[in-house]
């Protein structure tokens, strides 16, 4: 077994917990769609949290030559699908009991800026592990999108406005799949 074999395991459960919160609520807001109301930047920004785990896992691979292990570039990665994990967390309504209702606006805002100082802490030690830990400079694209992305990411932390969320929100999640689609369409390394 190589040191990645061993490492994975942990990233692959915290990645896999992400994903359960996400389908979880998912399948709540299904069942308890009549006692919700409904917000259509809650489920998109779920969506694309789902993307953003399944190419963490994607990207990962590419890790998997990767010999000189130490504890800091095992805590940089591991810090990264801890924020994606929290991201799923934060922004992903517990399902509705019988006897309550959930205005998913309300949640949204309720719970926007934890959901984006998380999803900034996700950037950060992306940005970290590929500068420190990931052998070889990262690309000029790969930098770029992270800084679009921060940029979004304080936009959204700093409003109050609905229509600047509904704005934000499309935009992300359409950037984010152009940034799959250009960078991890085949698996890395």
């Amino acid at each position: 077994m190589s040191a990645f074999d061993y490492l994975s395991v942990l990233f692959s459960i915290v990645l896999g917990l992400s994903i359960t919160q996400l389908l979880a609520g998912f399948a709540g807001m299904v069942r308890g769609r009549a006692r919700i109301a409904f917000y259509w930047p809650l489920p998109l920004q779920m969506l694309a949290l789902f993307l953003i785990n399944v190419q963490s896992w994607w990207a990962m691979f590419g890790m998997r030559y990767m010999r000189d292990w130490t504890f800091f570039s095992f805590f940089i990665v591991l810090m990264q699908i801890t924020f994606t994990y929290l991201m799923s967390a934060t922004i992903t309504p517990d399902p509705v009991a019988e006897d309550a209702r959930l205005d998913q606006r309300e949640f949204f805002f309720r719970e926007k800026n934890w959901f984006f100082l998380v999803s900034l802490g996700a950037l950060l030690s992306s940005l970290t592990k590929d500068f420190f830990v990931v052998p070889g400079p990262p690309g000029a694209e790969d930098i770029g999108a992270h800084f679009v992305f921060i940029t979004l990411i304080l936009i959204g932390l700093f409003t109050t406005k609905d229509w600047v969320i509904k704005t934000i929100v499309p935009i992300t999640f359409l950037l984010y799949c152009a940034y799959i689609a250009l960078l991890f369409v085949s698996l890395p390394g």
